[in-house]
C-alpha cells in the first residue's frame, strides 16, 4: 500500500465513532450590515475601486469592444491580448475586423511555455470577463480557466475587466451563495480590488509590482 493510501485510510479511521459538530452558522452576521439596492451597489463598488486608482466606466453592453479600442488609443498601446475561446473575445475580434483597429489581437491560445518571453515581455494590455463583483469591498471576481488562464489578468501593464450590473452582488456570502460555488472551486479565483500596488519598499506606495500596473472595468448595464 503506498504512502499515500496509508495517510487517507489513517484519516478515514480516525473520524469513527464521531459525530459533526451541528451548523449553528448565522448567516446575518455576514450578510446584514452589507445590504445595497442595485443602484447603490454600482455607486458603492465605483466608489471603492476608484479610491485605489481603478479607472471605471458604465456603459451599454454592446459598446464595450468600441471602449476598449478607445482606451488603447487614449494610451497609444500597440497591441491586446484576448481569449478568443470566449464569448467576449470573439465580440472583440469580430469589432477589430468590422472597425479596422489598428492595435494587434494577441491571442491566448497556446501553453505559456511556447511563447513566455512575448507575454511576459511584449504584451501592453489584455481583456478579460469576469464572474461578478461585491460591493461591499469593492472588488472583481475572476474564475479563471484554460481558455482564459489567470497570467491574462496578471502580466499585462493594462487589465481591461468586463463587469455585468446585473452579476455584482452585496457581499461575498451573497455571490457564493447566488452562483453556488460549492458545487465546485477552480484552481484559482481571484478577488480583484485594484492595480497591483506595494508599500515593501520604503513604505512609498508603488503600483504594477506585483501585476498590471493600470486597472480599468467596464461595467456594463443590460441589454
Amino acid at each position: 500500500m503506498s504512502a499515500r493510501n496509508n495517510i487517507l485510510n489513517r484519516l478515514r479511521t480516525s473520524l469513527a465513532g464521531t459525530e459533526p459538530r451541528p451548523d449553528d452558522f448565522n448567516e446575518t452576521l455576514v450578510t446584514e450590515p452589507w445590504q445595497y439596492t442595485p443602484d447603490s451597489r454600482i455607486q458603492r463598488l465605483r466608489a471603492l475601486m476608484e479610491a485605489v486608482q481603478t479607472e471605471v466606466h458604465q456603459l451599454p453592453g454592446e459598446q464595450w469592444p468600441a471602449k476598449v479600442q478607445a482606451l488603447l488609443e487614449s494610451r497609444n498601446l500597440s497591441n491586446v491580448l484576448y481569449a478568443p475561446g470566449t464569448d467576449h473575445g470573439q465580440k472583440l475580434a469580430e469589432h477589430w475586423q468590422a472597425h479596422g483597429a489598428r492595435q494587434d489581437l494577441v491571442a491566448y491560445d497556446r501553453p505559456v511555455e511556447a511563447w513566455k518571453e512575448e507575454l511576459f515581455w511584449e504584451v501592453d494590455a489584455s481583456v478579460t470577463g469576469t464572474v461578478g463583483g461585491i460591493a461591499a469591498t469593492g472588488s472583481l471576481v475572476l474564475w479563471p480557466d484554460r481558455h482564459e488562464p489567470r497570467l491574462m489578468s496578471l502580466l499585462p501593464p493594462l487589465h481591461i475587466a468586463l463587469l455585468k450590473a446585473s452579476e455584482i452582488e452585496d457581499n461575498l456570502y451573497a455571490i457564493m451563495q447566488k452562483q453556488n460555488w460549492s458545487a465546485g472551486l477552480p484552481t484559482n479565483l481571484l478577488l480583484v480590488s485594484g492595480p497591483s500596488k506595494t508599500a515593501d519598499i520604503e513604505q512609498v506606495l508603488a503600483y504594477g509590482a506585483h501585476g498590471p500596473k493600470e486597472l480599468v472595468v467596464l461595467i456594463l448595464e443590460d441589454q
